[in-house]
C-alpha cells in the first residue's frame, strides 16, 4: 500500500501523556497533519498485563490505520514496551516508538556511556530501554529507576512545587550516584518536568527528551521515504478519545502548549 504524503501521521497513547510528542511534532514538523488517539477510558495501561495491552493497541492502531494515517508513532512507553512488534506486524505503514527514538537520542549523548533511564514501573521492568540501547550500542551501562509518584505529580499541574521537587531529588539519588552523563525521560509525562530535573540532575548530565527525539526521527523518515506533506497549508489536527475525563482539557491543553480543539469521543 502506497502511502500519500498529504495524509496525517498517527499518534497513539493510552491517555494524554502522548501530547508531549504531538507538541513536538509541530514544532518540528509544522506543515504536518495530525491524528492523535487517547484511550482516555482504560488508562493507566501501566497496571494491565501484557495480553491486554496489546489487544487495546491493535484496536488502536487498526483505527487509525483507517483514517489513512501514513505513518504511526507509537507514543505510549508502556505500549511500546510490550506491544510495538504488534504494530510492526499489523500496519502496511512504517511504525516508530519512543523507546527507539529515546535509545537513539541516548546513544547520541552519551559521553561516557552511563546513562539513567527513569519511566514508570512497567516501562522499567519490562527493560525494553535497555534492550533498545544495547541493540545500537552494547557496551553502554544503564542505570534504571522507576518513578511512579511523577505522572500523578505531572497531572496536578505540580511542575515546579516542593514536593516534586523532593520526589525528583529521591529517584535521582541513585541514579546520579553512578556518575551517568545521560538521562533519559523514558515517560511522556516527563518532559514538563524538563527544568526541574535537569536542576536536580545537575548541568553535567544531558536529558534526552523522547519526545523531541521521536519529533527528529520522524522528520528523518518522512525525509528518507519522501513523505513529507508538500503542501504549505495551514495543518488540520485531529483528536479523537475513548472518554473525556474532568480535567482533560486543562491536562491536555498544559501537554500540548495549546488549545485542544476538534476532540471526538470514540465508543468501541
Amino acid at each position: 500500500m502506497q502511502a500519500n504524503p498529504g495524509n496525517a501521521i498517527g499518534v497513539f497513547d493510552s491517555g494524554v501523556g502522548g501530547l508531549t510528542v504531538v507538541r513536538a511534532l509541530m514544532e518540528r514538523l509544522p506543515f504536518e497533519n495530525i491524528v492523535y488517539f487517547g484511550d482516555t477510558a482504560r488508562v493507566p495501561y501501566g497496571v494491565k498485563s501484557v495480553e491486554t495491552i496489546s489487544h487495546y493497541t491493535r484496536e488502536i492502531a487498526e483505527f487509525l490505520l483507517q483514517k489513512q494515517v501514513k505513518m504511526l508513532i507509537i507514543a505510549c512507553n508502556t505500549m511500546a514496551a510490550v506491544a510495538s512488534q504488534v504494530v510492526k506486524d499489523l500496519s502496511p505503514m512504517p511504525v516508530l516508538d519512543v523507546i527507539d527514538a529515546g535509545a537513539l537520542g541516548a546513544i547520541a549523548a552519551t559521553h561516557r556511556k552511563q546513562v539513567g533511564i527513569i519511566g514508570t514501573p512497567t516501562t522499567i521492568n519490562s527493560n525494553a530501554y535497555a534492550r533498545a540501547i544495547h541493540q545500537y550500542e552494547p557496551d553502554v551501562r544503564i542505570f534504571s529507576q522507576a518513578c511512579p509518584l511523577f505522572v500523578p505529580l505531572v497531572e496536578e499541574g505540580w511542575l515546579d512545587h516542593p514536593v516534586t521537587r523532593l520526589t525528583a531529588q529521591e529517584y535521582l539519588k541513585p541514579v546520579l550516584a553512578q556518575d551517568v552523563d545521560t538521562l533519559v525521560l523514558g515517560c511522556t509525562h516527563y518532559p514538563l518536568l524538563k527544568p526541574l530535573l535537569q536542576d536536580v540532575a545537575g548541568s553535567g548530565v544531558k536529558l534526552v527528551d523522547s519526545a523531541e527525539a521521536m519529533a527528529e526521527e520522524t522528520a528523518a523518515l518522512l525525509a528518507e521515504l519522501k513523505l513529507s506533506n508538500p503542501q504549505r497549508n495551514q495543518p488540520d489536527y485531529q483528536f479523537y478519545v475513548t472518554d473525556v475525563p474532568l480535567r482533560f482539557q486543562t491536562i491536555g491543553e498544559r501537554f500540548l502548549g495549546r488549545t485542544l480543539s476538534n476532540v471526538h469521543v470514540v465508543k468501541w
